[in-house]
């Protein structure tokens, strides 16, 4: 079976071709003004296919796993666009142009936050009136959960463990960021909540703030909502404190001494090690702590600031090996440490293309 994986932003489409399972091809495909421009190219490039596997951000309650699409699931992911306002419009724009120029193919859908569905009540609910959940469905939902989800296998893998049996702290650092705490192979709480605003410090958008901040802007500074919507999403976290939203940006500034881009990363490391250590109370203890994404990946500064000064809970990271760039799996810590430190670099797309493959078998 040949799936094409497919991954719309804004104006781009990342791209995977397997087949049955391997790949063979991959891609990005940028500054696109048209996407089933974009799209007819992309086909013409890599040819037939029989399987198209969609990211699809937000799945809200709906959907638990993968599924199908067919005119239902299209009017669902339309209904949820106010939950992700820059993200469900692309992917259906990428679902409909391979609908148009491609019929034959099955389309599956994959969300980001299928893997959150696992949350229990007291995870997901926010203390609010009851009948905001049950008239609008506002809860914790989180975000990245691909991400999350393949950084549990991988290090399952590594660690020749069933995922079943681990209990995991996951980053996810890049331009957006979240935290995962994984008990017995199963996401039970999450950093990110109703929409991809909340939790850690990110490149853009600011993360946890005291929300009668957003009523104070409106009423005494006299912002609109619209306002105050960019101000958090594209505005803040990084680039409001320094100015730069790229985190090698923000290192060079700061080892140059430059506005306040230590106090963005003292305020960025921070907020994660919040997360750390409140989710190693909740899991009561942990199999490893696993950084993933670019900034989680690549930046072994802030994975350094992140981890310094926690060998209390059995945390001891490892200078030189922390420093190596690999591909794939490897850990960080030292041999001593209670809990390993793991890298893993991130692969969504193939767990895109398995839960496509199942979907289609199941």
């Amino acid at each position: 079976m040949k799936i094409l994986v497919i991954n719309c932003g804004s104006s781009s489409v990342k791209y995977a071709l397997f087949d049955a399972m391997t790949l063979v091809k991959e891609g990005l495909i940028e500054r696109i003004e048209c996407f089933e421009t974009a799209i007819a190219i992309l086909i013409r490039e890599i040819g037939a296919m029989d399987a198209v596997g969609h990211r699809v951000v937000h799945g809200g309650e709906h959907y638990h796993e993968a599924v199908i699409i067919d005119e239902n699931v299209i009017e669902t992911i339309e209904s949820l666009i106010p939950l992700a306002p820059l993200h469900n419009p692309v992917a259906l724009s990428g679902i409909r142009a391979i609908a148009t120029l491609y019929p034959q193919a099955i389309q599956v859908a994959v969300f980001d936050t299928a893997f959150h569905q696992t949350l229990p009540p007291h995870a997901f609910m926010y203390p609010l009136p009851y009948t905001l959940y049950t008239h609008q469905k506002i809860r914790r939902y989180g975000f990245h959960g691909l991400s999350h989800q393949y950084a549990l296998h991988a290090s399952a893998a590594y660690l020749n463990r069933s995922p079943e049996e681990l209990n995991l702290i996951t980053f996810h650092l890049g331009n957006g960021d979240s935290v995962c705490a994984i008990q017995k192979g199963k996401s039970i709480d999450t950093s990110m909540g109703f929409t991809p605003l909340a939790g850690l410090m990110m490149g853009t958008r600011s993360g946890d703030i005291d929300p009668e901040i957003l009523l104070y802007l409106e009423k005494n500074q006299g912002m609109s909502s619209e306002e105050v919507d960019t101000l958090l999403n594209t505005q803040s976290g990084l680039k409001g404190i320094c100015g730069l939203s790229d985190m090698r940006d923000v290192i060079t500034l700061a080892h140059e001494g430059g506005g306040h881009a230590h106090l963005a990363l003292e305020m960025f490391a921070h907020r994660a090690k919040h997360y750390l250590g409140a989710y190693w109370a909740i899991l009561g203890g942990v199999d490893g702590v696993v950084f993933t994404g670019g900034i989680g990946e690549h930046s072994a500064f802030m994975r350094e600031k992140i981890l310094h000064g926690v060998e209390h809970i059995g945390i001891t990271l490892d200078a030189q090996r922390n420093q190596c760039e690999k591909e794939g799996t490897f850990v960080i810590s030292t041999a001593q440490s209670r809990i390993p430190v793991l890298v893993v670099h991130a692969n969504e797309a193939v767990v895109i293309a398995e839960a496509v493959r199942g979907a289609i078998k199941g």
